[in-house]
């Protein structure tokens, strides 16, 4: 829309002109029209708007400017305005010729001083166009007053920037647009009135303080009094936060901030709203620094002292921030990335049988040795079952059993082997020994050692249920109810008289102990279930008990008692007297005599090797630090966990935790989360004898020892460590190119692999620098050349768990070999109205003192979550033809998406990815 305004008058004073034209309630409209801001006296037009309302806006002559007689008309203003809905944006001004920019700031007072005067709703649209006008008007003299501040290349505003900055309504947030907004109003509305505190949750604000301060400004634009609107009130509210104008989002964002609309805003202003978007985004420190952080944007943005910024100053500081964003960076790059896009679509096989065996092939090509070892497993397990089965079908018991006597001794013949075979995956030890001093760790899954022993243990259930229902239900009836000739070639086995009822089996050696193993396997079995083993059960009362981590652990140990039961059980048997036939101990010997040898070595190397504690801190987020002397031929690869015991807990329980110190650094350190019931206890038993922080240190720091070696608090619980055990992300060292994600407290074994991949870049610079033979075999063994570390949290006090690594990397990294990643999913997204702040501080803080603000080290933080897809694409376009490692630790959340992606990219590109994820 093109207005022009004129630039003198006459004794009777200016009549300044303005028209357009609403349309309804459409988003966007753009309305040409040209005409004059005449000189001459009275209204020759009036301002024109949807509910057809005039009014002539006067003002005064400037002193000194040319009478209506001096001049023609064409002395005009050329204003360029972009109209859309509520808001109004000036694109250009050009003065008359000869003029000044006193005549575009007199027209702005005049515009906004007139505005004022329209009080009554009916007209609360054309004032609040009127003032908006004026705003921007004043906006643009203020510009060209001072002349120091930089040109702003507005074109960009409405296609680079409209749909990234200053979101208000996410897609989360927003749903289903205005229907469903206008469902919640009549749900939530008092007779046709919707409450101020009511207004974030029907639009789609969790945060009611963010929403309520959104509800200010609207109001304040509209000049609505009250704490209530109408159904057509929030409709042009909604249309305004809806609107994907930047300019319309800088504006009401402008206005949340400007809370008395006299278009500046002060260092108190800035303060308030950084408070509200710290408390929105759950920002505890930024809240707490909020007067800081204020005036460093006060120092940025009025260098002149003047005590307020306008609405041109937050508009350069958000045009001009950096994106958040991973770029792929050049021409080339993005060419490439859009055919990688092309190439990873998913493309329909319409052929059944070629979509099958792609499907298998893939399947066999990621899965191969799980694969092998299942098939092997459940090949003895059937040959087994088979084996006995046929052994019992040629016996006379099977005369008067059948085949419910075939189907008990094969079941019993496979939970025999089970039982055995069970207790392998669990010798740490061993797996460990061998997957470090072997090559059996490329054909075996060591990895997948809890997954198989879980599985082994639903074969257990099998082969059990098939024993005793096929026994109970089958065999002893039959048996119960055979005649006498039937019974005679038995009674060998269970003796004359013949038994008459079912207690005679019960009260019987097989009988009962065959009952009791049956009840602890249940109760260890149910215990051990995700349901009861994480607390997700809410029980009443004593029952609590029965969920956690201790109900599990005390649970497991009823298998002592089962074994010791089984052998019985496997001694006397009702139809094998020979003792070389009974070859339950056959089956159990050689495992039960290894764990046992594991647990003896546990008990003794913790014992022996004892360790005294040099640090402990506790951390945001319920996270204790310990740092342990490193024993006397504890040797350990990056990536792997311990096991730790503290008596004054529990004496019995040994929980793993992965260790966050690097092989070469002379103490080992875990950091524990407080999740269940022991590392709850354990916290609080430290905390018990624990001093204040020190200032200068990060966390809560609680006890030391000092130079000379002295514990500054000698009643430290004692504490035991048992390891190293070999862990997924141990092989890290396989890859040259390597992406290390860590989810929470799941970073703990990547920050290890950092601090090792850190120290290894060191010694060899070292070494080459030196000129030490020993660079060879360093870099022969260390074979990492680039690493991508994603740490995904969501408080923001987690990074100070850290916080050292990630600085030492930042400083010492000269190279470029660590890209680290830190996420903060508190933070709403890059653009979001609620975020724009923090983003525009993260800015100053970071280029002004190197410092992030939501993390507090020299890495940025970006903000919700990262775009994996993107990463691997990024990861892909940077090393083609390329192995990569990729080890997840943390909850099974992400799990699948990773492991797809690897996979997808692997198929369909040149970069193959090989995942791996840390189980416990």
């Amino acid at each position: 829309m093109h207005n022009r305004a004129g630039g003198g008058g006459g004794g009777g004073g200016d009549i300044v002109e303005l028209s357009s034209a609403a349309q309804g309630h459409e988003r966007e409209r753009v309305i040409p029209h040209s005409g004059p801001l005449s000189k001459k006296s009275g209204a020759r037009k009036s301002a024109r708007f949807a509910e057809s309302v005039s009014a002539p806006l006067s003002a005064p002559p400037p002193r000194g400017t040319p009478s209506a007689a001096n001049n023609d008309d064409d002395d005009y203003v050329e204003i360029t305005l972009d109209v859309r809905d509520d808001s109004v944006a000036v694109h250009s001004v050009k003065p008359a010729a000869g003029g000044d920019d006193s005549d575009v700031t007199l027209l702005a007072r005049t515009l906004e001083n007139r505005s004022s005067s329209f009080g009554h709703s009916v007209i609360r649209n054309a004032s609040s166009r009127i003032k908006q006008v004026s705003q921007e008007l004043r906006r643009l003299a203020s510009v060209n007053r001072r002349g120091a501040g930089p040109r702003i290349d507005r074109s960009k505003s409405g296609a680079a920037h409209a749909l990234k900055g200053l979101k208000f309504i996410s897609r989360a947030d927003g749903g289903s647009g205005w229907p469903a907004v206008e469902k919640r109003f009549d749900d939530l509305s008092q007779n046709g009135l919707l409450h101020r505190s009511k207004f974030g949750q029907c639009i789609g604000i969790r945060e009611s303080e963010f929403a309520g301060e959104l509800f200010d400004a609207l109001a304040r634009r509209r000049n609505i009094p009250g704490d209530s609107i109408s159904k057509a009130e929030l409709l042009e509210f909604w249309d305004q936060l809806s609107d994907t104008s930047f300019d319309s989002r800088l504006q009401t964002f402008f206005d949340m901030v400007d809370k008395d609309a006299d278009g500046r805003i002060t260092e108190e202003e800035v303060k308030e709203i950084i408070t509200l978007s710290a408390s929105a985004n759950k920002l505890s420190k930024v809240q707490d620094q909020a007067e800081e952080y204020a005036r460093l944007i006060m120092e940025e943005l009025d260098p002149a002292n003047l005590g307020y910024i306008e609405l041109y100053n937050l508009e350069m500081l958000l045009l001009q921030a950096p994106s958040q964003s991973v770029r792929i960076g050049t021409t080339n790059s993005r060419n490439l990335s859009q055919m990688l896009s092309q190439n990873l679509r998913p493309t329909a096989e319409p052929n059944p049988l070629r979509r099958w065996y792609r499907r298998a092939q893939y399947f066999l090509e990621d899965n191969w040795r799980r694969v092998w070892v299942m098939l092997l497993w459940f090949s003895i397990c059937a040959g087994l079952f088979a084996w006995k089965f046929v052994q019992y079908r040629r016996r006379a018991v099977f005369d008067v059993m059948g085949y419910c006597v075939c189907v008990a001794k094969g079941g019993a013949e496979t939970l025999k082997f089970n039982m055995a075979l069970i207790l392998l995956p669990v010798c740490r030890n061993t797996i460990t020994w061998i997957r470090n001093r072997t090559v059996v760790a490329r054909v075996v899954p060591f990895d997948d050692n809890l997954n198989f022993h879980k599985v082994i243990a639903v074969g257990i259930a099998v082969g059990a249920g098939l024993h005793i229902i096929s026994h109970l239900t089958c065999d002893f009836p039959r048996l119960l109810h055979a005649t006498d000739a039937q019974y005679a070639p038995l009674a060998q086995y269970f003796g004359t008289p013949r038994p008459n009822n079912y207690w005679w089996f019960v009260k019987g050696t097989e009988g009962w102990t065959g009952l009791v193993m049956l009840v602890l396997m249940a109760i260890a079995f149910t215990l051990a279930t995700p349901w009861f083993r994480r607390g997700r059960l809410r029980l009443p009362g004593p029952l609590k008990r029965l969920t956690g981590f201790n109900a599990f652990w005390y649970s497991h140990h009823f298998f002592v008692v089962v074994y010791a039961l089984l052998i019985v059980h496997g001694h006397f048997l009702y139809l094998t007297h020979k003792w070389y036939k009974r070859s339950t101990w056959m089956y159990l010997a050689v495992p039960m005599v290894l764990y046992a040898c594991e647990r003896l070595t546990r008990a003794l190397r913790s014992s022996v090797r004892p360790v005294k504690i040099l640090k402990v801190a506790v951390y945001p987020g319920n996270v204790l630090s310990l740092h342990f002397s490193k024993p006397q031929g504890f040797r350990y690869k990056s990536g792997q966990y311990i096991f730790v015991n503290c008596a004054a807990v529990s004496p019995f329980q040994w929980h793993p935790f992965s260790i966050t110190s690097a092989p070469q650094d002379n103490y080992v350190s875990v950091h524990i989360r407080t999740l269940g019931d022991w590392t709850r206890e354990l916290k609080n038993v430290f905390s018990k004898v624990c001093r204040p922080p020190t200032e200068g240190k990060s966390g809560l720091l609680r006890a030391e020892y000092d130079r000379d070696g002295a514990m500054t608090n000698p009643s430290f619980p004692k504490v035991l460590i048992d390891g190293p055990y070999g862990a997924p992300a141990q092989d890290y060292k396989q890859y040259d190119v390597v992406l290390l994600v860590g989810l929470g407290i799941g970073a703990t074994p990547m920050i290890s692999i950092i601090k090792d991949i850190i120290n290894n870049m060191k010694q060899l610079d070292g070494d080459l620098e030196s000129g030490d033979d020993n660079s060879s075999s360093v870099a022969s063994s260390f074979r990492t050349r680039r690493a991508y570390f994603y740490w995904v949290t969501r408080e923001q006090g987690s990074f100070e768990w850290f916080r050292g690594v990630m600085d030492e990397v930042a400083e010492t990294d000269k190279k470029g070999v660590i890209e680290l990643h830190n996420y903060c999913t508190s933070v709403y997204e890059e653009g979001d109205a609620r975020s724009a702040l923090i983003a525009m501080l993260q800015s100053l803080n970071h280029a002004k003192h190197g410092v992030d603000v939501v993390s507090g080290t020299r890495v940025k933080t970006h903000f919700a979550r990262p775009n994996w897809r993107n990463v691997y694409k990024r990861i892909t376009l940077n090393h083609r033809d390329q192995r990569v490692g990729v080890f997840y630790c943390g909850a099974p959340v992400l799990t699948k998406e990773l492991r797809e992606l690897a996979q997808d990219f692997s198929r369909k590109t040149t970069t193959k990815f090989e995942f791996h994820k840390e189980n416990f």
